[in-house]
C-alpha cells in the first residue's frame, strides 16, 4: 500500500508498542527489498543489523561498500529508485553529491554505503558490537 506522506514511512506500532503482524510483514520486506537491492547492484560486505527491541530509531541497519565513488553513487541511486517504485516513500537520504559514505533513511531500515577505506575508518558496526567481514583488508 503506498504511503502519500513526504517524509520516510515508519510503521505503524501497535498500542502495547510492538509492531504489528501488518507492520513486521511490510519492515520484513522492506529488508528483503534492501538486500536483493544491493546484492544485484553487487555491494561488497553487506551486514544486516537486527535493531528490533535494540533502538527506537530503526528496526534494521544495513551497512555495504562501493568500490568507487561511482559505484556508491550508483547503488544508493537504485535502491532509492526501488524503494520509490514499491511504494515504500521517499526516503531521506544524506551524502550523496561526495559518495564518500551515503545514508538512505526509510524510517524502519537505515543503509549505510561506504566506499572501503571510509567504512574501515569509521568502523560503525562496532557501535554494534558487530564483527565487520572478515575478507576485508584492514587499511
Amino acid at each position: 500500500m503506498p504511503l502519500n506522506r513526504e517524509t520516510a514511512p515508519r510503521a505503524q506500532k501497535a498500542a502495547k508498542g510492538a509492531p504489528s503482524q501488518d507492520a513486521q510483514g511490510r519492515i520484513a520486506a522492506l529488508e528483503d527489498l534492501i538486500l536483493a537491492r544491493l546484492d544485484d547492484d553487487k555491494a561488497q560486505d553487506v551486514v544486516f543489523i537486527d535493531l528490533k527491541g535494540k533502538s527506537a530509531v530503526a528496526d534494521g541497519l544495513v551497512i555495504a561498500s562501493g568500490r568507487s565513488h561511482r559505484h556508491v553513487g550508483a547503488m544508493a541511486d537504485h535502491l532509492l529508485r526501488a524503494l520509490k517504485e514499491e511504494g515504500y516513500g521517499k526516503a531521506r537520504i544524506e551524502g550523496l553529491p561526495s559518495c564518500d559514505w551515503v545514508l538512505i533513511d526509510t524510517g524502519d531500515v537505515i543503509v549505510h554505503l561506504f566506499r572501503p577505506e571510509v567504512r574501515a575508518f569509521y568502523n560503525i558496526e562496532k557501535i554494534w558490537s558487530v564483527e565487520p567481514p572478515a575478507n576485508r583488508a584492514a587499511v
